[in-house]
């Protein structure tokens, strides 16, 4: 994989697709990394570029720079460095779960590259943290806690817990998958010093104002959810598409939270008709 250096730290990402062909980044949430997209990449072929960053949101390999701004208004502008130093233009900015909610920061503060936004399932409004994973941010202001956490996540069966990875995905990933995910944090001090700065900012004041401003992003959206899930109302999927200028909603079936996982192809077909239906020359870009 190849790396780029911010001044936050050293980002690691997958490339690929021609160089000149519509270009979509890819924000995953938190305890995971880039691979939740790999299966839609696949379903979307050839003729697009597709760009997927592991951020630092706790299953990254290296630390970030011990000052670096781990916020979730932070890491926003940490991926509006990412875009501008790979020079991505009219970039179509695709986010779930944690993501979804700093991407909406990033449609509303960092604007300047994005031609298209789309949030599958994702923390939004008064819901961020949602409610089962709260005390999560409790944990992490108490010194050797989030260790703790992980140590415990050791156990396979321990991953399945509805405030590990048992809620969000209904067709849960491979225990090798899991386990990929949480050796970064379980391993690297530094790593779990990242996630728990990302942790302790985590403040749903940013995400009710973001939501509100969200009106000003006069581009093509969309919001593709499955109505079935629990831990991400749909009704705030109806809500965010209402609000956007240019938002519509699609349905995922037979899915909870981790849409990319569950059901990968219809993410893919869902982002190739939007690709095709949509430009980004349409409407304008407005930040305060």
């Amino acid at each position: 994989m190849p790396e780029i250096t911010l001044p936050q730290g050293t980002i690691r990402y997958r490339d690929t697709g021609p160089r000149d062909a519509e270009t979509l980044v890819f924000v995953h949430g938190l305890l995971v990394d880039g691979s939740l997209w790999d299966g839609v990449v696949a379903g979307l072929g050839e003729d697009v570029r597709c760009v997927v960053p592991d951020l630092p949101l706790g299953s990254h390999r290296t630390p970030m720079a011990a000052d670096a701004d781990l916020t979730p208004r932070g890491v926003g502008a940490l991926i509006a460095a990412f875009l501008a130093a790979l020079d991505l233009r009219d970039v179509t900015l695709v986010a779930n779960d944690t993501g979804g909610a700093i991407a909406q920061l990033v449609a509303t503060e960092h604007p300047e590259r994005l031609g298209r936004l789309v949030l599958t399932p994702c923390d939004a409004y008064d819901n961020f943290l949602p409610p089962g994973f709260r005390p999560l941010q409790t944990m992490a202001r108490i010194p050797g806690m989030v260790w703790l956490v992980l140590q415990g996540l050791r156990i396979p069966a321990a991953r399945r817990l509805p405030m590990a990875y048992g809620m969000i995905a209904k067709h849960p990933p491979e225990q090798a998958q899991l386990a990929r995910w949480l050796a970064p944090a379980t391993h690297s001090a530094g790593v779990r010093r990242d996630v728990a700065k990302l942790l302790r900012g985590i403040d749903a004041a940013d995400t009710i104002a973001a939501a509100a401003r969200l009106a000003d992003f006069d581009r093509p959206a969309l919001v593709l959810w499955p109505p079935e899930e629990r831990t991400f109302p749909f009704a705030h999927a109806e809500r965010l598409a209402a609000t956007l200028p240019q938002g519509r909603l699609e349905r995922v079936t037979d899915s909870w939270a981790f849409a990319p996982l569950d059901q990968p192809g219809q993410v893919a077909d869902a982002l190739t008709r939007f690709l095709e239906q949509t430009s980004v020359a349409e409407g304008t870009l407005r930040a305060r």
